[in-house]
């Protein structure tokens, strides 16, 4: 039996969503949004981008 095999389309992936910006007065934004600061330069993007996960997820539960 001759199996014949073909490539499937190319991924498409758009652009990485902008870092989220903390709310003026809010403790929880002010909290991640240091916490953010203090990681990059460790180089940890991993925290990094969960972290702003976490702060569009809190964001968007505000609304």
């Amino acid at each position: 039996m001759r199996s014949m095999t073909t490539m499937s389309e190319p991924v498409q992936l758009g652009l990485p969503e902008a870092k989220p910006v903390p709310v003026d007065g809010c403790d929880v934004c002010a909290v991640l949004a240091r916490n953010r600061k203090s990681a990059r330069p460790e180089g940890d993007l991993s925290k990094v981008s969960d972290l702003n996960v976490e702060m569009r997820s809190h964001q968007a539960a505000k609304r």
